[in-house]
């Protein structure tokens, strides 16, 4: 167990429900277990801005610090915005603040943003730990917790039928299959991806059966980091619609809009009085 001190926006509870990661368990407030490709990770807000963490110091160095994107200024990135010009936006980001964008496993990501297509985060939460447990691998962490890692491509295509409808996907089945193939291929390999400009990556992603901008955006922003990446799911339609009825300027918030509309997404359903405590009908969330 390590003790992190950590300048910067950073909340746990924030980024566990900003709709960005599906795998962590809540083992209470500003409390989780967090699993990482092979690695598990218990983490804890301590108070006054330090984190207990069950990882060496050059885990944390090598690994966890990156996957939560520490060396990006998030205060910064908030702070850009003039409540004088965009007080929606301004607030969102204060309410709000905390919320990262993960570095995030960009095969995990493909399959969940695939997953996520007009499901409510509940749903899009068992599915995926569904995966994990019948086509990942089990593991064991040094405390004797048992998890289990999200399956590669190979592992995916292996499953039967019965395994792939035993984890609900419905008709997102065959798409997660035409992801997997693609990224035995080649198609999907994040290194080519980012070598590409975005207007390429997004026509290379759209190109997979199933994966439509809506997607591909998610796993630009989720997956490859890419935080000028704009999702525009149900929530931040209604934004868009309900704030920016002259246009959202893109341009001016670049290359941050990605970070920006995860603020928007999670202060909008707070205002709408949206809990995961009490998951709507399918389509509700993303």
């Amino acid at each position: 167990m390590i003790y992190i001190s950590i300048d910067d926006d950073f909340d746990l509870d924030r980024i566990a429900a900003s709709g960005q990661c599906f795998r962590w368990e809540k083992l209470g407030d500003g409390h989780y277990r967090i699993p990482y490709r092979e690695m598990l990770l218990d983490i804890e807000d301590v108070g006054d801005g330090e984190f207990a963490m069950s990882c060496t110091e050059d885990e944390f160095y090598d690994v966890w610090g990156g996957y939560f994107d520490l060396e990006t200024d998030y205060r910064w990135i908030r702070k850009r915005i003039d409540w004088r010009k965009d007080q929606f936006l301004a607030v969102a980001c204060d309410d709000q603040k905390g919320i990262r964008i993960l570095r995030q496993d960009p095969w995990e990501m493909t399959v969940t943003s695939i997953i996520t297509q007009n499901r409510n985060i509940p749903a899009i939460t068992r599915s995926v730990e569904e995966l994990a447990k019948r086509a990942g691998e089990k593991k064991e962490a040094p405390d004797g917790t048992v998890y289990y890692t999200f399956p590669g491509p190979e592992a995916i295509l292996a499953m039967s039928g019965e395994d792939l409808d035993a984890c609900r996907l419905g008709y997102r089945a065959r798409y997660v299959r035409c992801a997997a193939e693609a990224a035995v291929n080649g198609e999907l390999d994040p290194q080519r991806l980012l070598q590409m400009k975005r207007s390429e990556r997004m026509a290379a992603l759209t190109s997979v059966c199933g994966i439509g901008e809506k997607v591909a955006s998610c796993i630009l922003l989720f997956g490859l980091h890419d935080l000028d990446a704009f999702p525009k799911d149900v929530w931040i339609n209604r934004v868009l619609e309900e704030q920016y009825r002259d246009g959202y300027p893109f341009e001016e918030y670049s290359p941050y809009n990605g970070v920006y509309q995860q603020y928007m997404f999670a202060y909008y359903r707070k205002l709408m009085g949206k809990t995961d405590a009490a998951p709507g009908p399918e389509g509700e969330d993303r």
